[in-house]
């Protein structure tokens, strides 16, 4: 699976029966006029959820596939990217866990098994960090192991692995019901799922949610017969040997993104900036600490397209930037809503740009956060596509006209209702990425 599991196995206690004891169970200036020229949009490619990343569309399953598969108890392969740890899991929901599924799981897998839930279930179960200080490069939230009672011989046979993670994920379980150390890996997942961290621990819980069951799911790394990980390429061959479906994080990221409504207008007030009657809206997301801003300028609800730009934040550099030029984005954007009297700015704010920034030698601890590039890449493309999408949603935006330095797409804004009609280039812009 995605997260690192170094020295996990030692874990896994070879104790035998007798060593056991079962027990019942208790209970968001003035500029100078910007010169644009418009150019036709590009049509996003189709498929947004299924293959919409590295992957072909014909390779990977859909997302809804998928979902239909773990509601029937079936196990799927969950895939990431080939710069995180370019692996595959094995992932089934916990309330469907048989001894049949433990057992092909645990026969073509490292045989670790985890069993990934939220962290109000881990409270509920009473269980506790692994280590008080996790310095696993992925940030996976291990607690510690454990074993279900009931029936208990040693833990480690299919059945009662079965046995424990069925009872993690039941309501009548409780902390007194399972003997710590035990043969099951129960694991945290971030608040926000996949939305928040991109790895086989949120696309677990995530699957059993969407898949209406609890959110309490079973996941192990799949691997060779000698041992090492199975890659992409061979991991592909493997779900259809099986006749499993295969499908990936990011597209999960994108199932949800689209589905789901988690941006809030907290504060919306009037403000005159730049000679221009605009109103701001201050919004939020559930499971982050940050606030996005949007600035509406006229009717941006109009049939015909409204001048939209959607800037993702880089404080530095928007920072010195605006030091050294009397134009920048947001001028710009302005002087083109002063011309045609109304438009969209929507600023992407990411608590992460300032740390990361800070963070050139890693001196910087973050608990939480991922550093790999492409969960970096994937937070900026979230952000913009997913929040700034919603946010735009929100305030009635259906068409628009985009505002960038350069060509730009966002594939999959489709799936929110909008439509990008045109790309209007903005010349003379300071700064390279937008």
């Amino acid at each position: 699976m995605t997260e690192t599991r170094s020295g996990m196995t030692a874990c896994l206690t070879s104790q035998t029966g007798s060593e056991r004891r079962a027990g019942a169970p208790d209970k968001t200036l003035t500029a100078p006029r910007p010169r644009v020229h418009s150019s036709p949009v590009r049509a996003a490619p189709e498929g947004f959820a299924r293959g919409s990343g590295k992957h072909g569309p014909m390779e990977l399953d859909s997302i809804e596939d998928a979902i239909a598969a773990i509601a029937a108890g079936e196990l799927v392969v969950v895939v990431d990217d080939t710069d995180r740890e370019n692996e595959g899991d094995l992932i089934m929901a916990a309330s469907k866990a048989t001894p049949e599924k433990l057992a092909f799981m645990i026969r073509h897998t490292s045989g670790i098994i985890c069993a990934p839930m939220t962290a109000d279930r881990a409270d509920e179960l009473n269980l506790a960090p692994m280590v008080a200080n996790n310095r696993d490069p992925m940030r996976t939230a291990f607690t510690v192991t454990v074993d279900y009672k009931i029936g208990l011989t040693t833990g480690i046979s299919a059945e009662e692995r079965a046995n424990t993670v069925r009872a993690l994920a039941s309501d009548n379980a409780t902390g007194s019901d399972f003997l710590r150390p035990g043969h099951i890996f129960p694991l945290i997942a971030r608040e926000g799922g996949v939305l928040t961290r991109s790895g086989h621990t949120e696309a677990g819980c995530d699957l059993a949610a969407l898949a209406g069951l609890p959110a309490v799911g079973v996941l192990a790394e799949i691997v060779n017969d000698d041992g090492t990980v199975k890659r992409m390429g061979e991991l592909i061959p493997f779900a259809r040997e099986h006749g499993l479906k295969i499908v990936s994080i990011e597209d999960l990221i994108d199932f949800r993104s689209r589905r789901e409504t988690f941006v809030k207008r907290v504060d919306s007030f009037e403000r005159r900036i730049n000679g221009l009657d605009a109103t701001v809206s201050i919004y939020e997301t559930p499971f982050e600490q940050t606030q996005h801003v949007a600035i509406t300028v006229g009717d941006v609800k109009s049939d015909r397209a409204t001048p939209c730009r959607i800037h993702r934040e880089h404080l530095l550099s928007d920072l010195l930037r605006g030091a050294a030029t009397s134009k920048g984005w947001l001028d710009n954007a302005l002087a083109r809503f002063g011309e045609t009297r109304r438009g969209v700015f929507v600023l992407i704010r990411d608590p992460a740009v300032l740390r990361d920034a800070a963070d050139v030698g890693g001196a910087v601890a973050d608990g939480s956060e991922e550093k790999h590039q492409s969960a970096r890449q994937r937070r900026a493309r979230w952000r913009e596509i997913g929040v700034g999408a919603q946010i735009l949603r929100d305030l009635g935006v259906r068409k628009i006209a985009l505002l960038a330095g350069h060509e730009r797409q966002f594939v999959g804004i489709a799936g929110f209702g909008i439509a990008i009609e045109k790309t209007e280039i903005v010349e003379g812009e300071s700064g390279t990425e937008q």
